[in-house]
């Protein structure tokens, strides 16, 4: 085996919800995760010694703390292989968003180095040595439509019956996870914000788009944006663009709206790259990383 290419995939978060805190200090969530065909790509091929090269974004970590090479390095200390690999990452999905790039990055490294190096390892053993690395990162291993909970590694399988189109915003600077979770108190989270998750997976299931906005939800949202202002701003924008719900995913900064089809949402990208830079058009997707033949 001469070489390797793998397109890690982002994700959205349809739904989050924050049932309370836990006693290790992070937060139980219940949440519906969906892989998108926004997506990075990695390459892998043999070597001496592991190495890794990026383009696309910029200022992009290459040491102990990338993700891409965390995985490397929690599979090498797992199975004792004294391999090497070369691995050059193509960056595509935006860093800081909440669209779980570094862990789709981390995800494809983990199922990639363990098939280049012949380590045969199960998709649960990867997601457990994932979890090590990162919440999404076992999300990101399994792909699809998910319904998470735990921090995000207790995954339920869910079917994802109708493509769906989105545009996804970043509108401002990044933001960390850690900072939006340390500015979110329970108390403060209005019903408003909460989402039903049981009615989103039916309408999810149905492909019934007007069912599954008024489902929708994150508690996050409110949060961030007084982190980043110009969130609340982006997502009345979307919602101008004919977007059936316009939500942040994840943790932010990034927004993304839902449309009818794929021409409607093809309109929205048009209208809003008059404001914004950082702008993608993409549709849901049934795996989180995709080898390619």
């Amino acid at each position: 085996m001469t070489m390797l290419r793998l397109h890690a995939r982002a994700k959205i978060n349809w739904t989050l919800d924050v049932l309370g805190k836990r006693p290790d200090g992070y937060h139980n969530l219940d949440m519906l995760l969906q892989s998108v065909t926004l997506q990075d790509t990695l390459t892998i091929q043999p070597a001496a010694e592991l190495s890794l090269e990026t383009t696309g974004w910029p200022k992009i970590r290459v040491d102990e703390r990338n993700l891409v090479l965390r995985a490397a390095q929690a599979l090498i200390q797992t199975t004792g292989t004294k391999l090497g690999a070369r691995i050059r990452l193509e960056k595509r999905v935006p860093m800081g968003a909440g669209m779980g790039g570094g862990s789709a990055d981390a995800a494809a490294a983990l199922l990639g180095l363990n098939k280049l190096w012949d380590l045969r390892l199960t998709h649960e053993a990867l997601e457990r040595i994932g979890l090590s690395i990162g919440a999404d990162v076992p999300f990101c291993v399994r792909g699809g439509l998910q319904r998470a909970g735990g921090v995000g590694e207790v995954l339920h399988p869910l079917e994802t019956p109708r493509v769906l189109f989105l545009v996804a915003v970043q509108p401002c600077r990044g933001l960390s996870t850690k900072d939006v979770f340390a500015a979110l108190r329970l108390e403060d989270i209005a019903p408003v914000h909460r989402p039903n998750n049981d009615r989103a997976m039916v309408a999810l299931k149905a492909g019934d788009l007007p069912g599954l906005a008024s489902a929708m939800g994150n508690v996050l949202e409110p949060v961030a944006a007084n982190l980043r202002p110009e969130i609340q701003g982006c997502v009345a924008r979307i919602r101008a663009t004919g977007a059936i719900r316009a939500q942040m995913t994840g943790s932010g900064s990034a927004i993304f709206g839902v449309y009818a089809t794929e021409r409607d949402a093809r309109a929205a990208l048009g209208a809003l790259r008059c404001v914004y830079r950082n702008i993608w058009v993409m549709s849901t997707a049934k795996e989180g990383v995709v080898f390619e033949p």
